[in-house]
């Protein structure tokens, strides 16, 4: 349920059973001393904010069942270095889901996705590439905005890429190469996009 771990600065690891479908809201909020934790197949939804500032929190597994992961659900989790979601049912990833993921190096976003949320990966400041599939239509408000360390950008061949949010990438501003393979659904690129990148 909603907050239902909330604070519990000393919990360090929870394994979560099989009959959980859903976690809710802000459920492991500023559980500051979690390292691992293993989330089932039977789990669909990840609520907004559910691992928001577990600070310890190294990888996590998103499972295949999964096809909604909420606002904020990894904001600030500066320790996370890995995340791997596999081609599933998630469809988006929204506003702020890993921002301030400080030492996140690298990630793949599935094949399903068709949207990246404003402020997705806002300050991400380790991650250094980043391909975004074809699947994926819009890229949010500051999306990729303050990844100091952010260097290359590629945008599969086959993109159905239609807009680029303001302030995308602006600050990235290790970025050296972009690569958009087919612009040719491209309508909208944002105020400031890449504004501070060179």
């Amino acid at each position: 349920g909603e907050y239902a771990f909330q604070n519990c600065t000393s919990l360090t690891s929870i394994t979560i059973p099989a009959s959980v479908t859903s976690i809710g809201k802000g459920a492991f909020y500023e559980c500051s001393s979690l390292k691992t934790i293993t989330i089932p197949t039977s789990v669909t939804r990840i609520g907004n904010y559910a691992f928001s500032d577990c600070t310890s929190l190294e990888k996590i597994n998103i499972p295949y069942g999964v096809t909604s992961i909420g606002s904020g659900a990894f904001y600030g989790c500066s320790s996370l270095k890995t995340i791997i979601i596999p081609d599933s049912q998630v469809t988006s990833i929204g506003g702020y889901v890993f921002a301030y993921c400080s030492s996140l190096k690298k990630i793949t976003i599935p094949n399903s996705v068709t949207s990246i949320g404003n402020y997705a990966f806002y300050g991400c400041s380790s991650l250094k590439t980043i391909i975004i599939p074809d699947s994926v239509t819009s890229i949010g408000s500051s999306a990729f905005s303050a990844c100091d360390y952010l260097e290359t950008v590629d945008i599969l061949p086959n993109s159905q890429l239609i807009t680029i949010g303001d302030r995308a990438f602006s600050g990235s501003a290790n970025l050296t190469s972009i690569t958009i393979q087919n612009a040719s659904l491209l309508k909208t690129i944002g105020d400031y996009a890449f504004s501070r990148v060179c």
